[in-house]
């Protein structure tokens, strides 16, 4: 039974059969199998799974930028026993192409669990080697260049991808998929010449030398890709502020103490060492928001990505 999601301070406090009911935790996702947001919750579920004391069942439901996902959210019972991963590109999209469909107060934010950076990479062996060749390539193709990355345009990584335009006085070409397996397999596939991501989802590309990476959008080096620049480092100044944001939502109207039960089995969870070596690993920062603090957060972040939506020219 889902009853001994009850961490804070205590381990295997049972709730009621009726504070929660009896079934497996569906957390569903925006993106197929094999992103960044599905690996961090495959990995999660194997140490949350013994906390709650049953079966987390991930579905991968993506399109429409979040909107396949957001749907069955939105629609569930307030009861705990469908959860949903979000990231940055939530926030985005509903103030872009899901606006008027899908606002924050639809759903209950429960927890925030991870920071990224996002990460430019290139097939091993491609003729650019840095973001200055990326930069010299688009300025001599008229931004023929084709940057592959999730989401459409407005989505948080081609939000990225605007920051460097910016910053280069250039424009490429944005490519939009729905996981990260596709954009590699299209990059390996010569189908678009720069890959974005977070290092989680394609670091086994790294480590057998298929990829190398171009540079970081953050204020320092990941730690398991330390040879790889920053922006910054390579003369590109823009918002290191702007980094992936992962989180754990619901339908509105879950119960606030339910809430924050899940909050501390999900942080809990992320404690433990096979957690912690697979969050090292893949260069990302714990974040550790309960309830309160994180739809606190969602509201603040929500209006950082409109000003970055307006200056990229996405909405008005």
């Amino acid at each position: 039974m889902l009853a001994a999601m009850t961490m804070l301070g205590a381990a295997n406090v049972a709730l009621a059969e009726s504070d929660w009911p009896k079934g497996p935790v569906n957390m569903v996702m925006h993106t197929a199998a094999g992103g960044t947001a599905d690996v961090f919750i495959r990995t999660l579920a194997k140490t949350l799974e013994p906390e709650i004391g049953q079966k987390v069942i991930v579905i991968n439901a993506p399109g429409g930028g979040g909107a396949a996902q957001m749907t069955r959210i939105r629609s569930a019972k307030p009861d705990g026993l469908t959860l949903g991963i979000n990231t940055l590109s939530h926030f985005t999209s509903m103030l872009t192409n899901l606006k008027g469909t899908y606002a924050i107060d639809d759903f209950s934010w429960i927890a925030s669990t991870q920071e990224d950076a996002i990460l430019l990479f290139v097939k091993t062996g491609s003729d650019i080697k840095n973001l200055d060749d990326l930069v010299a390539k688009a300025k001599a193709n008229n931004g023929q260049v084709n940057v592959g990355g999730f989401g459409p345009a407005g989505s948080m990584q081609s939000i990225g991808i605007s920051m460097l335009e910016k910053a280069a006085g250039v424009k490429f070409n944005w490519v939009a998929f729905n996981s990260t397996p596709d954009i590699t397999a299209a990059l390996l596939g010569g189908h678009v010449d720069v890959g974005v991501s977070n290092l989680g989802a394609v670091s086994s590309f790294f480590d057998a030398g298929r990829i190398e990476g171009l540079g970081v959008l953050g204020e320092n080096r990941l730690t398991g890709l330390s040879d790889v620049p920053t922006f910054a480092e390579q003369g590109y100044e823009v918002d290191t502020s702007w980094l992936q944001v992962r989180g754990v939502f619901g339908p509105a109207n879950m119960p606030k103490e339910l809430q924050q039960k899940i909050a501390d089995a999900i942080h809990k969870a992320m404690r433990s060492d096979e957690y912690q070596k697979y969050a090292r690993n893949a260069g990302v920062v714990d974040s550790w928001m309960g309830p309160d603090e994180y739809t606190s957060f969602v509201k603040r972040v929500t209006d950082v990505a409109e000003v970055q939506l307006k200056e990229a020219g996405y909405i008005q």
